[in-house]
């Protein structure tokens, strides 16, 4: 495990009570939540700030560098403490989830062209219906992965090109593409979240660039139809992952017993009533209620902090997903329009893609830590959330590159290797920029992790399942070095009008703005 649960040495001989208060109303259990933004995680400038007293009770990384946030209880059950294999196996079984629906809703990509032809329409037809899910997708209650499977499994039997499955597999399939930000909140301490969640994005990120990647070839040798039953059977092997060996990470350390009901003494009858949501409905009492949880949607999506940079998120990972549907009309058309290249050609394109998120989360994985390690050391061991998002200054620089070079490339034909080049860098900088907006509002809001991403999710679907109305037209009809050229500078106006703002003012409408992250606490209490 990466956590060190005794105490300083030189506290030990010293008389300290169990439960330290910070000042009258934070104690060191609900710190993380309560100083949202901001957290002292250098020992010795924990001891300036909280005092000798309070300073010996913080449970330290093995090395004794780093103050934990959240702290560990003593519980071995709480998930902060528990061993690094069973929190990555939450973590493989989270991102697997997240992969789930665009990777379905890319079987469309892959098949288009099959599609057009066996039910005799254009694959302008066939683009717009696999992305109706925009008008659906904001609604999510939860995720049904059996839901997912009867759409694949109804779309694989080719009888009739529905989009009511299209839009019931909307209705419930993003979810985990939501959830995962609470199990990685929940299992890793702050300082580990960001490369974590550079593992969970990823997932959601690569997912509607595999299934054209992978079933493109297979479209061209065999029939369409196998494309949606491969999607089916992913689909039910991770739910069955899901049903035997995910674990409910909640632990409720605001409350004074974190376990308030007791447990089946069965393993195997407690596992059944959290999956079926027994327990959670007899834990509904020390919960927040239904006005609450109604309300503050209202409350939260104002807050400017937040607003700017959901927009500014949509936006960009919104423009880079529309690719995922424009550039295989473009590909496939024949000139002047488009390259004409042959199904295998266009699968191999859809390697670029895969490619680049794999390098843009390796690059995220070191760039956000070092971001965070050097912003820590000149800001005297204290880390602010706003310096999650200096990585957003490299996405940015690389996401307008990569769109000018796409749009080039289309309306000159260049050499292709002008647009896979361009396409990269663009999925590089998707990536970057989506890890570092997740955990600056994480952090921002680190009581509100499922409201957060259930917006920023929100955000990505209709910022990205829209553009594929709009993007083959336009370029088509004025030119694709416009098309491309404007939503660059769409995203980087909204760069520059959002994010220096909020590394400037962001900690005082932290501050001011503090009365949302308290959310539920009175319940709590």
């Amino acid at each position: 495990m990466s956590t060190r649960s005794d105490s300083l040495e030189e506290c030990k001989d010293q008389d300290i009570p169990e439960k330290i208060t910070v000042d009258s109303e934070v104690d060191l259990t609900a710190y993380y939540e309560r100083n949202a933004g901001r957290l002292v995680v250098d020992p010795d400038e924990a001891r300036v700030e909280f005092g000798e007293q309070v300073a010996c009770r913080l449970k330290l990384t093995k090395d004794g560098t780093r103050v934990l946030w959240p702290q560990p209880s003593d519980d071995p059950e709480d998930p902060q403490n528990w061993s690094d294999f069973r929190k990555g196996i939450q973590l493989l079984i989270i991102t697997l989830a997240a992969i789930v629906p665009d990777f379905d809703s890319g079987i469309g990509t892959a098949s288009i062209f099959a599609l057009a032809r066996q039910f005799n329409t254009t694959s302008g037809v066939i683009n717009n219906l696999t992305n109706k899910e925009v008008l659906t997708k904001p609604f999510r209650l939860g995720w049904h992965p059996r839901c997912r499977s009867d759409e694949t499994i109804w779309t694989a039997s080719g009888v009739v090109l529905d989009t009511a499955m299209r839009c019931l597999t909307g209705f419930f399939g993003t979810a985990p593409q939501v959830t995962g930000l609470y199990v990685v909140s929940d299992i890793y301490p702050f300082h580990l979240q960001a490369r974590k969640l550079n593992i969970w994005t990823m997932g959601f990120i690569i997912s509607p660039f595999l299934s054209p990647f992978a079933f493109g070839f297979m479209v061209a040798r065999a029939n369409w139809r196998w494309t949606y039953g491969i999607g089916s059977i992913y689909g039910l092997i991770v739910l069955l992952l899901i049903a035997f060996l995910g674990e409910e990470t909640m632990y409720d350390r605001s409350l004074p017993d974190p376990k308030p009901i007791p447990m089946p003494a069965s393993r195997l009858r407690q596992r059944f009533e959290t999956l079926i949501g027994v327990t959670g409905a007899r834990m509904a009492k020390y919960r927040s209620g239904w006005k609450e949880v109604n309300s503050i949607w209202f409350k939260l999506i104002w807050r400017p902090h937040l607003f700017g940079i959901l927009l500014f998120e949509a936006m960009l990972f919104g423009f880079s997903v529309g690719l995922n549907g424009t550039n295989i009309v473009f590909l496939e058309e024949q000139p002047p329009n488009g390259y004409g290249f042959t199904q295998f050609a266009i699968a191999g394109c859809y390697g670029t893609p895969v490619v680049a998120v794999l390098i843009g989360e390796l690059l995220g994985r070191y760039l956000n830590d070092w971001i965070m390690n050097v912003c820590i050391r000149r800001n005297n061991g204290v880390f602010e959330s706003e310096s999650r998002l200096w990585a957003c200054y490299v996405a940015v620089v690389l996401y307008i590159i990569g769109f000018i070079l796409i749009g080039a490339a289309f309306q000159d034909h260049l050499n292709i290797s002008c647009f896979i080049i361009g396409w990269g860098l663009v999925e590089i900088a998707t990536m970057v920029n989506t890890v570092a907006v997740y955990a600056y509002v994480n952090d921002s809001f680190p009581r509100l992790q499922g409201e957060i991403s259930a917006l920023l999710d929100l955000g990505r679907t209709l910022g990205g399942f829209s553009v594929a109305y709009f993007q083959v037209p336009w370029a088509t009809k004025n030119g694709a070095i416009q098309t491309f050229g404007v939503e660059a500078a769409i995203v980087a106006g909204l760069f520059l009008l959002v994010v220096p703002t909020l590394q400037i003012k962001g900690s005082y409408l932290r501050v001011e703005c503090k009365s949302v992250t308290k959310w539920g606490e009175n319940r709590a209490k």
